[in-house]
């Protein structure tokens, strides 16, 4: 059990520095983005800091982090009786899901970071602010379901994030809108 308990604690510490990486790349997009609208030499200088920052923060953190949260995990729930009590349980199955959403954002993420690093600017700093709450409502997920577990309560907790969501939505619409009349 001791052993069990190292384990997890790798798996959260890498879980921890995984998503802190998915949060502050997106927010790097958002300067770049940001970056393209700068007049030059302004914009040169800022997109090449931009890209170092977002090279070294991707391979060095996120990346890196993403595959050590993801041994931990496989060993916790393959290799330990707990692990395999949970396997068959239907808030893991749920929490499975959202954690094969958030593989699926992180390869998004790395998809317009490929682009961002060879100036293909796909994207406005409006896309990316609302890009980066998806990492937020995964996170949210996982951490109702993994605390609640109870199926009651983890249907309550997905029902919560829907909700957080739209009022996310909404709070950058409100956002956009201040800054938008601010510049008037």
């Amino acid at each position: 059990m001791e052993l069990y308990n190292y384990i997890k604690s790798l798996h959260l510490i890498f879980v921890i520095t995984w998503f802190a990486g998915l949060f502050y790349i997106v927010r790097l997009f958002v300067y770049h983005a940001e970056a393209k609208q700068k007049p030059q030499p302004e914009q040169d200088i800022l997109i090449k800091q931009y890209q170092l920052m977002q090279y070294r923060l991707w391979y060095i953190i996120t990346w890196p982090s993403a595959v050590l949260a993801s041994i931990f995990a496989f060993w916790m729930l393959f290799f330990t009786e707990v692990g395999k009590v949970w396997l068959t349980q239907p808030w893991m199955h749920v929490k499975l899901a959202f954690v094969f959403l958030l593989y699926l954002y992180h390869l998004k993420c790395h998809q317009i970071f490929k682009q961002l690093q060879n100036n293909e600017v796909k994207h406005s700093s409006g896309f990316f602010r609302l890009w980066n709450e998806g990492a937020t409502i995964i996170l949210f997920a996982v951490v109702f379901l993994v605390i609640l577990k109870n199926a009651i309560n983890w249907i309550f907790g997905v029902v919560g994030i829907i909700a957080f969501s739209i009022l996310l939505m909404l709070g950058y619409k409100l956002y956009k809108k201040i800054r938008e009349n601010n510049k008037s």
